[in-house]
Protein backbone atom coordinates (compact mmCIF):
# COMPACT_ATOMS: atom_id res chain seq x y z
CA UNK A 1 0.00 0.00 0.00
CA UNK A 2 1.21 3.36 -0.94
CA UNK A 3 1.96 6.34 1.69
CA UNK A 4 -1.11 8.28 0.12
CA UNK A 5 -3.41 5.19 0.00
CA UNK A 6 -1.94 4.65 3.96
CA UNK A 7 -2.48 8.07 5.04
CA UNK A 8 -6.60 8.29 3.17
CA UNK A 9 -7.57 5.17 5.00
CA UNK A 10 -6.27 6.42 8.32
CA UNK A 11 -7.87 9.81 7.82
CA UNK A 12 -11.10 7.95 6.79
CA UNK A 13 -11.17 5.18 10.16
CA UNK A 14 -10.52 8.82 12.04
CA UNK A 15 -13.86 10.85 11.19
CA UNK A 16 -16.20 9.60 13.30
CA UNK A 17 -19.78 11.62 13.24
CA UNK A 18 -22.19 12.66 16.54
CA UNK A 19 -25.75 11.73 14.49
CA UNK A 20 -27.14 14.28 17.13
CA UNK A 21 -25.48 17.45 16.64
CA UNK A 22 -22.84 16.24 13.44
CA UNK A 23 -19.82 16.93 15.50
CA UNK A 24 -16.84 15.07 14.42
CA UNK A 25 -14.16 13.39 16.50
CA UNK A 26 -10.98 12.11 14.95
CA UNK A 27 -11.04 9.19 18.28
CA UNK A 28 -13.96 6.83 18.59
CA UNK A 29 -13.52 7.08 22.09
CA UNK A 30 -13.75 11.02 22.26
CA UNK A 31 -17.14 10.41 20.11
CA UNK A 32 -18.25 8.17 22.72
CA UNK A 33 -17.47 10.81 25.80
CA UNK A 34 -19.35 13.22 23.63
CA UNK A 35 -22.54 11.21 23.35
CA UNK A 36 -22.75 11.60 27.22
CA UNK A 37 -23.57 15.25 26.79
CA UNK A 38 -26.79 14.32 24.99
CA UNK A 39 -27.81 10.92 26.84
CA UNK A 40 -26.66 12.62 29.81
CA UNK A 41 -25.29 9.47 31.13
CA UNK A 42 -22.51 9.74 34.00
CA UNK A 43 -20.36 6.74 34.55
CA UNK A 44 -17.61 8.24 36.95
CA UNK A 45 -19.03 8.34 40.66
CA UNK A 46 -16.78 10.36 43.21
CA UNK A 47 -16.12 8.23 46.67
CA UNK A 48 -16.38 10.83 48.63
CA UNK A 49 -19.26 12.74 48.00
CA UNK A 50 -21.12 11.05 45.28
CA UNK A 51 -21.12 13.00 42.79
CA UNK A 52 -21.18 11.66 39.31
CA UNK A 53 -19.12 12.96 35.70
CA UNK A 54 -19.90 12.28 32.10
CA UNK A 55 -15.77 11.93 31.88
CA UNK A 56 -13.39 10.55 34.42
CA UNK A 57 -10.37 13.10 34.07
CA UNK A 58 -14.14 15.68 35.01
CA UNK A 59 -13.95 13.34 37.96
CA UNK A 60 -10.48 13.65 38.84
CA UNK A 61 -10.24 17.65 38.92
CA UNK A 62 -13.50 17.64 40.59
CA UNK A 63 -11.56 15.38 43.73
CA UNK A 64 -9.10 18.23 44.06
CA UNK A 65 -12.10 20.02 46.08
CA UNK A 66 -11.59 17.69 48.28
CA UNK A 67 -8.00 17.43 48.94
CA UNK A 68 -7.06 20.95 47.93
CA UNK A 69 -4.29 20.23 45.58
CA UNK A 70 -2.87 22.52 43.69
CA UNK A 71 0.32 22.02 42.60
CA UNK A 72 0.77 24.35 40.01
CA UNK A 73 1.47 28.68 40.92
CA UNK A 74 1.37 31.67 39.45
CA UNK A 75 4.92 33.22 39.85
CA UNK A 76 2.81 36.60 38.61
CA UNK A 77 0.36 36.82 41.18
CA UNK A 78 0.88 33.62 43.49
CA UNK A 79 -2.79 31.66 41.96
CA UNK A 80 -2.65 28.06 42.45
CA UNK A 81 -3.83 25.71 40.02
CA UNK A 82 -4.74 21.93 40.49
CA UNK A 83 -3.49 21.31 36.03
CA UNK A 84 -0.87 22.97 33.97
CA UNK A 85 -3.11 23.77 31.41
CA UNK A 86 -5.25 25.99 33.91
CA UNK A 87 -2.12 27.59 34.92
CA UNK A 88 -1.14 27.93 31.17
CA UNK A 89 -4.75 29.93 30.52
CA UNK A 90 -4.70 32.12 33.90
CA UNK A 91 -1.14 33.39 32.55
CA UNK A 92 -2.45 35.15 29.61
CA UNK A 93 -4.51 37.42 32.40
CA UNK A 94 -1.21 38.81 32.74
CA UNK A 95 0.74 38.69 29.48
CA UNK A 96 -2.50 40.11 27.56
CA UNK A 97 -1.73 37.02 25.35
CA UNK A 98 -4.86 36.48 22.89
CA UNK A 99 -4.00 33.51 20.41
CA UNK A 100 -7.14 32.33 19.34
CA UNK A 101 -8.71 34.61 16.68
CA UNK A 102 -12.35 34.45 15.25
CA UNK A 103 -12.56 34.50 11.23
CA UNK A 104 -16.03 36.18 11.48
CA UNK A 105 -15.30 39.60 13.77
CA UNK A 106 -11.66 39.27 13.98
CA UNK A 107 -11.82 39.57 17.54
CA UNK A 108 -9.12 37.68 19.82
CA UNK A 109 -9.50 35.45 22.83
CA UNK A 110 -7.08 33.98 25.35
CA UNK A 111 -8.76 30.83 25.20
CA UNK A 112 -9.76 28.15 22.63
CA UNK A 113 -12.97 27.33 24.45
CA UNK A 114 -13.87 31.39 24.40
CA UNK A 115 -13.64 31.17 21.32
CA UNK A 116 -15.83 28.37 20.46
CA UNK A 117 -18.29 29.83 22.81
CA UNK A 118 -17.94 33.31 21.41
CA UNK A 119 -18.29 32.09 17.21
CA UNK A 120 -21.80 30.68 18.61
CA UNK A 121 -22.82 34.64 18.90
CA UNK A 122 -22.56 34.41 15.37
CA UNK A 123 -24.49 31.23 14.24
CA UNK A 124 -26.93 31.16 17.23
CA UNK A 125 -26.17 27.49 18.18
CA UNK A 126 -27.51 26.19 21.43
CA UNK A 127 -26.02 22.82 21.60
CA UNK A 128 -26.53 22.02 25.52
CA UNK A 129 -30.27 21.77 26.54
CA UNK A 130 -31.99 21.14 29.72
CA UNK A 131 -34.10 17.83 29.78
CA UNK A 132 -36.16 19.46 32.44
CA UNK A 133 -37.35 22.64 31.07
CA UNK A 134 -35.92 22.00 27.31
CA UNK A 135 -34.13 25.76 27.77
CA UNK A 136 -30.95 25.34 25.41
CA UNK A 137 -27.41 27.53 25.77
CA UNK A 138 -24.61 28.31 23.96
CA UNK A 139 -22.09 26.96 26.63
CA UNK A 140 -22.15 23.57 28.83
CA UNK A 141 -21.21 25.78 32.22
CA UNK A 142 -24.38 27.68 31.57
CA UNK A 143 -26.36 24.47 31.59
CA UNK A 144 -24.91 23.09 35.07
CA UNK A 145 -25.59 26.66 36.30
CA UNK A 146 -29.35 26.43 35.37
CA UNK A 147 -30.09 23.02 36.28
CA UNK A 148 -29.19 24.03 39.73
CA UNK A 149 -32.70 26.14 39.74
CA UNK A 150 -34.34 23.45 39.55
CA UNK A 151 -32.49 21.21 42.42
CA UNK A 152 -31.62 24.26 44.33
CA UNK A 153 -28.12 22.50 44.91
CA UNK A 154 -25.44 25.56 45.77
CA UNK A 155 -22.38 23.23 46.41
CA UNK A 156 -19.71 25.68 47.42
CA UNK A 157 -19.76 27.55 50.99
CA UNK A 158 -18.29 30.40 52.31
CA UNK A 159 -16.43 29.27 55.42
CA UNK A 160 -16.18 33.03 56.46
CA UNK A 161 -19.53 33.99 56.01
CA UNK A 162 -21.65 30.88 55.31
CA UNK A 163 -23.34 31.85 52.02
CA UNK A 164 -23.73 29.48 49.63
CA UNK A 165 -23.00 29.88 45.71
CA UNK A 166 -23.86 27.05 42.64
CA UNK A 167 -20.32 27.24 40.84
CA UNK A 168 -16.60 27.73 42.60
CA UNK A 169 -15.51 30.39 40.70
CA UNK A 170 -18.59 32.26 42.22
CA UNK A 171 -17.35 31.17 46.00
CA UNK A 172 -13.97 32.35 44.61
CA UNK A 173 -14.92 35.73 43.51
CA UNK A 174 -17.19 36.37 46.26
CA UNK A 175 -14.10 35.69 48.98
CA UNK A 176 -12.48 39.01 47.80
CA UNK A 177 -14.87 40.96 49.03
CA UNK A 178 -14.16 39.36 52.39
CA UNK A 179 -10.05 39.83 52.03
CA UNK A 180 -9.79 43.10 49.44
CA UNK A 181 -7.87 41.31 47.26
CA UNK A 182 -8.03 42.40 43.85
CA UNK A 183 -5.31 40.70 41.43
CA UNK A 184 -6.80 41.44 37.94
CA UNK A 185 -5.10 44.74 36.85
CA UNK A 186 -5.78 47.10 34.12
CA UNK A 187 -2.70 47.77 31.78
CA UNK A 188 -4.15 51.24 30.72
CA UNK A 189 -5.01 52.71 33.39
CA UNK A 190 -3.95 50.66 36.58
CA UNK A 191 -7.49 50.25 37.90
CA UNK A 192 -7.29 46.50 40.00
CA UNK A 193 -10.38 44.46 39.90
CA UNK A 194 -11.75 40.73 42.03
CA UNK A 195 -12.11 38.93 39.31
CA UNK A 196 -11.70 38.99 35.58
CA UNK A 197 -15.07 39.36 33.94
CA UNK A 198 -14.83 43.30 35.54
CA UNK A 199 -11.91 43.97 34.54
CA UNK A 200 -12.72 43.05 31.02
CA UNK A 201 -15.67 45.49 31.29
CA UNK A 202 -14.13 48.23 32.46
CA UNK A 203 -11.34 47.92 29.43
CA UNK A 204 -14.19 48.23 27.55
CA UNK A 205 -14.55 52.30 29.00
CA UNK A 206 -11.16 52.75 27.13
CA UNK A 207 -12.23 50.69 23.65
CA UNK A 208 -15.86 52.42 23.55
CA UNK A 209 -16.65 48.94 22.41
CA UNK A 210 -20.38 47.75 23.17
CA UNK A 211 -20.96 44.81 20.53
CA UNK A 212 -24.82 44.20 21.68
CA UNK A 213 -27.61 46.02 20.36
CA UNK A 214 -31.16 46.69 21.55
CA UNK A 215 -33.44 45.75 18.97
CA UNK A 216 -36.09 47.57 20.48
CA UNK A 217 -34.43 50.50 21.46
CA UNK A 218 -31.06 50.60 19.95
CA UNK A 219 -29.21 50.87 23.09
CA UNK A 220 -25.51 48.99 23.14
CA UNK A 221 -23.64 47.13 25.76
CA UNK A 222 -20.79 45.60 26.24
CA UNK A 223 -21.75 42.10 27.38
CA UNK A 224 -25.05 39.81 26.24
CA UNK A 225 -25.66 39.94 30.06
CA UNK A 226 -26.52 43.32 30.31
CA UNK A 227 -28.76 43.34 27.00
CA UNK A 228 -30.95 40.16 28.07
CA UNK A 229 -31.35 41.72 31.32
CA UNK A 230 -32.22 45.00 29.38
CA UNK A 231 -34.70 43.87 27.09
CA UNK A 232 -37.13 42.70 30.37
CA UNK A 233 -37.80 46.16 30.38
CA UNK A 234 -39.67 46.08 27.25
CA UNK A 235 -41.01 42.71 27.60
CA UNK A 236 -41.77 43.17 31.61
CA UNK A 237 -40.53 40.05 31.91
CA UNK A 238 -39.16 39.38 35.65
CA UNK A 239 -38.33 35.76 36.18
CA UNK A 240 -36.93 36.02 39.38
CA UNK A 241 -39.35 35.63 42.40
CA UNK A 242 -38.81 36.25 45.61
CA UNK A 243 -40.09 32.82 47.81
CA UNK A 244 -40.71 34.96 50.94
CA UNK A 245 -43.03 38.34 49.88
CA UNK A 246 -43.51 36.83 45.97
CA UNK A 247 -42.01 40.23 44.32
CA UNK A 248 -40.86 39.62 41.19
CA UNK A 249 -37.06 40.78 40.09
CA UNK A 250 -35.35 40.87 36.16
CA UNK A 251 -32.20 40.12 37.47
CA UNK A 252 -31.11 37.46 39.96
CA UNK A 253 -28.59 40.07 41.62
CA UNK A 254 -31.55 42.00 42.13
CA UNK A 255 -33.85 39.67 43.82
CA UNK A 256 -30.45 38.66 46.28
CA UNK A 257 -30.13 42.14 46.96
CA UNK A 258 -33.99 42.15 47.63
CA UNK A 259 -33.72 39.66 50.22
CA UNK A 260 -30.83 41.02 51.99
CA UNK A 261 -32.04 44.63 52.43
CA UNK A 262 -35.72 43.43 52.84
CA UNK A 263 -36.08 40.34 54.93
CA UNK A 264 -32.83 38.88 56.32
CA UNK A 265 -31.03 42.53 56.21
CA UNK A 266 -27.79 40.82 56.08
CA UNK A 267 -24.99 42.88 55.42
CA UNK A 268 -21.91 40.73 54.64
CA UNK A 269 -19.79 43.46 52.66
CA UNK A 270 -17.82 45.98 54.98
CA UNK A 271 -16.16 49.02 54.88
CA UNK A 272 -12.18 48.51 55.92
CA UNK A 273 -12.11 52.16 56.66
CA UNK A 274 -15.07 53.11 58.79
CA UNK A 275 -16.35 49.39 59.57
CA UNK A 276 -19.73 50.28 57.85
CA UNK A 277 -21.77 47.23 56.35
CA UNK A 278 -23.22 46.80 53.36
CA UNK A 279 -26.01 44.39 51.64
CA UNK A 280 -24.11 44.03 48.33
CA UNK A 281 -20.58 44.59 47.26
CA UNK A 282 -21.43 47.55 44.67
CA UNK A 283 -23.26 49.35 47.25
CA UNK A 284 -19.60 49.04 48.98
CA UNK A 285 -17.43 50.17 46.65
CA UNK A 286 -19.39 53.72 45.78
CA UNK A 287 -19.38 53.97 49.61
CA UNK A 288 -15.12 53.77 49.07
CA UNK A 289 -15.60 56.40 47.28
CA UNK A 290 -16.63 58.68 49.74
CA UNK A 291 -13.41 58.43 51.69
CA UNK A 292 -10.95 58.43 48.45
CA UNK A 293 -12.95 61.23 46.69
CA UNK A 294 -13.14 59.86 43.61
CA UNK A 295 -15.14 61.13 40.89
CA UNK A 296 -14.23 59.16 37.61
CA UNK A 297 -17.47 59.88 35.75
CA UNK A 298 -17.26 63.09 34.27
CA UNK A 299 -20.71 64.78 32.30
CA UNK A 300 -19.26 66.29 28.88
CA UNK A 301 -22.43 68.78 28.92
CA UNK A 302 -21.88 70.81 32.08
CA UNK A 303 -18.51 68.99 33.61
CA UNK A 304 -20.54 67.83 36.79
CA UNK A 305 -18.56 64.47 38.14
CA UNK A 306 -20.10 61.25 39.71
CA UNK A 307 -18.83 58.77 41.94
CA UNK A 308 -21.20 55.60 39.30
CA UNK A 309 -21.74 55.55 35.88
CA UNK A 310 -25.59 55.06 36.50
CA UNK A 311 -25.94 58.32 37.82
CA UNK A 312 -23.72 60.17 35.02
CA UNK A 313 -26.37 58.36 32.63
CA UNK A 314 -29.78 59.57 34.75
CA UNK A 315 -27.82 63.32 34.94
CA UNK A 316 -27.62 63.55 31.46
CA UNK A 317 -31.32 62.87 31.17
CA UNK A 318 -31.88 66.58 32.57
CA UNK A 319 -30.13 67.88 29.80
CA UNK A 320 -31.97 65.98 26.87
CA UNK A 321 -34.86 65.67 28.84
CA UNK A 322 -35.08 62.20 27.90
CA UNK A 323 -38.06 60.13 30.22
CA UNK A 324 -37.87 56.54 28.88
CA UNK A 325 -40.37 54.81 31.78
CA UNK A 326 -43.71 55.66 31.28
CA UNK A 327 -46.74 55.26 33.54
CA UNK A 328 -49.22 52.34 32.12
CA UNK A 329 -51.66 53.74 34.53
CA UNK A 330 -51.39 57.56 34.52
CA UNK A 331 -49.41 57.63 31.80
CA UNK A 332 -47.02 59.69 33.27
CA UNK A 333 -42.74 59.82 32.73
CA UNK A 334 -39.93 59.20 34.29
CA UNK A 335 -36.42 59.41 33.90
CA UNK A 336 -35.42 56.33 35.69
CA UNK A 337 -36.98 52.95 36.76
CA UNK A 338 -36.71 53.22 39.81
CA UNK A 339 -38.57 56.46 40.09
CA UNK A 340 -41.74 54.83 38.01
CA UNK A 341 -41.36 51.95 40.64
CA UNK A 342 -41.58 54.02 42.94
CA UNK A 343 -44.74 56.15 41.74
CA UNK A 344 -46.96 53.03 40.91
CA UNK A 345 -46.99 52.03 44.40
CA UNK A 346 -49.07 55.68 44.26
CA UNK A 347 -51.68 53.78 42.27
CA UNK A 348 -51.38 50.15 43.98
CA UNK A 349 -51.01 51.32 47.29
CA UNK A 350 -48.27 48.92 48.05
CA UNK A 351 -45.84 49.34 50.94
CA UNK A 352 -43.17 46.60 50.50
CA UNK A 353 -40.23 47.89 52.96
CA UNK A 354 -41.45 46.88 56.86
CA UNK A 355 -39.84 48.52 60.06
CA UNK A 356 -38.90 44.97 62.50
CA UNK A 357 -39.07 47.31 65.50
CA UNK A 358 -42.95 48.68 65.17
CA UNK A 359 -44.21 47.11 61.86
CA UNK A 360 -44.84 50.23 60.33
CA UNK A 361 -44.54 49.86 56.37
CA UNK A 362 -43.14 52.21 53.48
CA UNK A 363 -43.00 52.73 49.66
CA UNK A 364 -39.45 52.96 49.55
CA UNK A 365 -36.50 51.49 51.17
CA UNK A 366 -35.08 54.94 52.05
CA UNK A 367 -38.29 55.80 53.78
CA UNK A 368 -37.78 53.03 55.53
CA UNK A 369 -33.74 53.84 56.82
CA UNK A 370 -34.93 57.36 57.97
CA UNK A 371 -37.65 55.59 60.13
CA UNK A 372 -35.12 53.29 61.93
CA UNK A 373 -33.01 56.13 63.16
CA UNK A 374 -36.12 57.31 65.21
CA UNK A 375 -35.95 53.67 67.25
CA UNK A 376 -31.85 54.09 67.07
CA UNK A 377 -31.60 57.67 67.70
CA UNK A 378 -28.87 57.81 64.86
CA UNK A 379 -28.45 61.04 63.41
CA UNK A 380 -25.80 60.82 60.74
CA UNK A 381 -26.02 64.48 59.17
CA UNK A 382 -24.09 67.02 60.46
CA UNK A 383 -24.22 70.52 59.84
CA UNK A 384 -20.51 71.67 59.31
CA UNK A 385 -21.49 75.46 60.90
CA UNK A 386 -23.51 74.46 64.20
CA UNK A 387 -22.61 70.68 64.39
CA UNK A 388 -26.15 70.26 64.63
CA UNK A 389 -27.12 66.57 63.80
CA UNK A 390 -30.06 65.10 61.65
CA UNK A 391 -31.83 61.89 60.50
CA UNK A 392 -31.50 62.74 57.22
CA UNK A 393 -29.39 64.88 54.61
CA UNK A 394 -32.46 66.87 52.97
CA UNK A 395 -32.50 68.15 56.85
CA UNK A 396 -28.90 69.71 56.51
CA UNK A 397 -29.17 71.31 53.54
CA UNK A 398 -32.79 72.99 55.08
CA UNK A 399 -31.15 73.93 58.11
CA UNK A 400 -27.91 75.53 56.65
CA UNK A 401 -30.73 78.01 55.07
CA UNK A 402 -30.70 79.52 58.13
CA UNK A 403 -27.75 80.21 58.44
CA UNK A 404 -27.29 81.82 54.88
CA UNK A 405 -30.49 83.49 55.81
CA UNK A 406 -31.18 81.50 52.21
CA UNK A 407 -34.95 82.11 51.57
CA UNK A 408 -35.72 80.26 47.70
CA UNK A 409 -39.34 79.51 47.51
CA UNK A 410 -41.39 82.56 46.79
CA UNK A 411 -44.80 83.23 46.39
CA UNK A 412 -45.78 83.91 43.37
CA UNK A 413 -48.93 86.26 44.38
CA UNK A 414 -47.35 88.44 47.25
CA UNK A 415 -43.56 88.01 46.22
CA UNK A 416 -43.22 86.63 50.16
CA UNK A 417 -40.13 84.33 50.41
CA UNK A 418 -39.59 80.83 52.61
CA UNK A 419 -37.02 78.31 53.81
CA UNK A 420 -38.70 75.43 53.02
CA UNK A 421 -41.62 74.44 50.03
CA UNK A 422 -43.98 73.54 52.72
CA UNK A 423 -43.92 76.85 54.01
CA UNK A 424 -44.94 77.96 50.98
CA UNK A 425 -47.15 75.53 50.14
CA UNK A 426 -49.11 76.52 53.61
CA UNK A 427 -48.46 80.47 53.16
CA UNK A 428 -50.71 80.28 49.65
CA UNK A 429 -53.19 78.66 51.53
CA UNK A 430 -53.76 82.17 52.80
CA UNK A 431 -54.78 83.66 49.49
CA UNK A 432 -57.04 80.97 48.91
CA UNK A 433 -58.97 81.37 51.52
CA UNK A 434 -59.35 85.00 50.82
CA UNK A 435 -60.89 84.22 47.18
Amino acid sequence: MSLPEELSKKVGKSSYPCEICKKTFSLKSSLATHKRIHTGEKLHNCDICGKSFSQIRTLTIHKHIHTGEKPYKCENCGKSFAFRRYLAKHIRVHTGEKPYHCDICGKSFSESDALTSHIRIHTGEKPYQCIICGKSFSEKCNLATHKNIHTGEKSYHCDICGKSFFQKVHLDTHKRSHTGEKPYHCDICGKAYADVNSLYRHKHIHTGQKPYQCDICGKSFSYRGPLTAHKRIHTGKKPYRCDTCGKSFREAAQLSIHQRRVHTNEKPYQCDICGKSFSDGSILTVHKRIHTGERSHHCDICGKSFTERSKLTVHKRIHSGEKLYHCDICGKSFSQTAHLTVHIRIHTGEKPYHCDICDKSFSQTSHLNIHRRTHTGEKPYQCDICGKSFFQNSDVTKHKRFHAREKPYHCDICGKSFFQNSDLTRHKSIHSKGK
